[in-house]
């Protein structure tokens, strides 16, 4: 008969240490990145979570709304008022999709389309700012995005996933 360990009141404590998490350094990193971000974004009229939408537009257009909660991670209650925002600011159009009215399409306006030339300088702009290495980026890039994926799967097994 084996007994399962369990963990003393110092031991889960230790645990508990903001500087064990996964989750704060993720979140730091991304604090950081987004101010670093912001000068650069600044003259395109653009927010960082903007920036992500126009990424995905410039890659391929028109994109459903699903597709876009689905790509970014986001949920429809922070998608659909930022879309909105750069509707009234002139950088995506929403309409209909012709062969499923349900569904909504999201497409880079012509001054939506034209961003995307001036926006080609900013992840060379980070990349000095930063000062990593092409190789350790593209590391960290793959590293991350399995983190991404795996955290995915969990949230959709634990049917937390809202996309």
């Amino acid at each position: 008969m084996t007994t399962e360990h369990r963990p003393s009141a110092e031991e889960e404590d230790e645990l508990l240490r903001l500087d064990r998490q996964l989750c704060f350094p993720l979140y730091a990193a991304t604090n950081l990145l987004q101010r670093l971000y912001r000068p650069l974004l600044e003259p395109l009229g653009l927010t960082y979570s903007q920036y992500l939408v126009m990424l995905v537009l410039w890659e391929r257009e028109p994109v459903t709304v699903g597709a876009l909660q689905s790509c970014l991670h986001l949920d429809v209650g922070t998608l659909s008022p930022m879309l909105k925002r750069m509707e009234r600011a002139g950088l995506v159009e929403r309409m209909r999709d012709p062969q499923d009215e349900r569904r909504v399409l999201i497409a880079p306006t012509a001054h939506g389309r034209d961003l995307h030339s001036a926006a080609r300088e900013i992840p060379r702009a980070l990349s000095k700012q930063v000062g990593i290495e092409e190789n350790q980026l593209a590391d960290l890039r793959a590293m991350t995005s399995a983190l991404v994926e795996r955290l995915g799967e969990a949230a959709e097994q634990d049917g937390h996933h809202s996309a």
